[in-house]
């Protein structure tokens, strides 16, 4: 299978990688509102989003470089 065939499954996988870290981070903001976490643990949090954002953006490069053929 080429890398083109791979796109759609990589577009899906880019999009959940997405969508789950979205998730995850507002639940975890709600969740430390109410339970009070400290500043130290929420930032550890938010931490961990960005790098789920990270890595979905590092999906969605290799996605675009895979469709201009390299």
């Amino acid at each position: 299978m080429s890398n083109r065939d791979q796109v759609p499954k990589k577009g899906r996988r880019a999009g959940l990688v997405i969508a789950g870290t979205g998730v995850f981070w507002v639940l975890i903001t709600l969740i430390g509102e109410k339970e009070g976490f400290s500043t130290e643990l929420r930032l550890a949090f938010d931490l961990v989003a960005l790098a789920g954002f990270l890595f979905a953006f590092w999906l969605i490069y290799q996605i675009w470089r895979d469709s201009r053929g390299n």
